[in-house]
């Protein structure tokens, strides 16, 4: 009777651990389906970007993308080339600051393959007073602040064409530099600066021609520009600023997220309300 009794217990015991064997590897494998699927909502991505407007506007898309489960780390950056060394290298996973033709600069200038995945904006250039406080008083012999990067100094010459003050030739279009100028009335020298000093050297120039971003860091206002470019020209159907990554990263789900949410009414509201025409959604 006794060794029935053992053996009942022993085959009990047996059992009792095959089940909790059992249904530790089924909570185990659940577990792991569900941190799979938690890590797969939680993602977090890196954009350098411009600090106006640009980051100013990823920080609108913070809160709508984590409510899709991504964190967005704005990196401000006031230069013009690291927001793109830095998705080269990796500590970035995009970018959003330049435009196509800037892009396309870089990439054959330094070998790299970035690529745009979506247009969010476009900031109009502007003709600001400097020492001239009028487009038709510009003396003879004035002298001109441009920027001194090539696509931008050929927006600014376009500019300058679509107000009658150059004439480019017929082929100049978006690559245009001085040398494609073809009529110069009022004898125009071009001073060439660094898009982020042409603010400041308002009071040494008689006009100057400013990117829409650094327009606003320093204080102006479109609707003071001199001239402005049209919304439906050349520039507002090429200089739209883009999100950048790699070619490898461009069918990242969470960059793409990110573009949809850029380009979303919310944002465009905010855009529009914000900058006062000085930045223009694209949507």
């Amino acid at each position: 009777m006794r060794k029935k009794t053992v053996k009942k217990i022993a085959a009990t015991l047996a059992f009792a651990l095959a089940l909790t064997a059992t249904a530790c590897g089924n909570t185990s494998k659940s577990d792991t389906q569900n941190a799979s699927a938690s890590d797969a909502e939680n993602v977090t991505i890196k954009v350098g970007a411009n600090i106006t407007p640009h980051s100013e506007i990823l920080e609108q898309a913070v809160p709508l993308l984590a409510e899709k489960g991504i964190t967005l780390e704005v990196v401000k950056i006031e230069d013009s080339v690291s927001p793109n060394t830095g998705v080269v290298e990796g500590s970035l996973d995009a970018n959003y600051f330049q435009h196509v033709p800037y892009l396309e600069q870089s990439n054959e200038e330094n070998g790299w393959d970035l690529v745009s995945i979506g247009a969010i904006h476009y900031e109009p250039f502007g003709i600001y007073a400097g020492k001239t406080t009028d487009l038709s008083e510009l003396p003879d012999g004035a002298v001109v602040a441009v920027p001194n990067n090539v696509t931008n100094e050929a927006r600014a010459l376009l500019l300058l064409e679509q107000e009658g003050i150059i004439t480019l030739s017929e082929d100049a279009g978006i690559e245009a530099t001085p040398e494609d100028i073809v009529d110069n009335p009022k004898n125009i020298t071009f001073k060439e600066l660094a898009p982020e000093q042409l603010v400041a050297a308002l009071p040494d120039v008689d006009v100057a021609v400013i990117n829409g971003n650094y327009a606003i860091e320093g204080g102006l206002h479109v609707k003071d520009a001199l001239a402005v470019e049209a919304n439906d020209g050349l520039a507002a159907q090429t200089y739209g600023n883009i999100i950048a990554t790699t070619k490898e990263n461009a069918n990242n789900e969470a960059l793409l997220t990110l573009v949809e949410v850029l380009q979303s009414e919310e944002i465009s509201q905010y855009i529009e309300e914000t900058y006062d025409g000085a930045v223009v959604p694209l949507n």
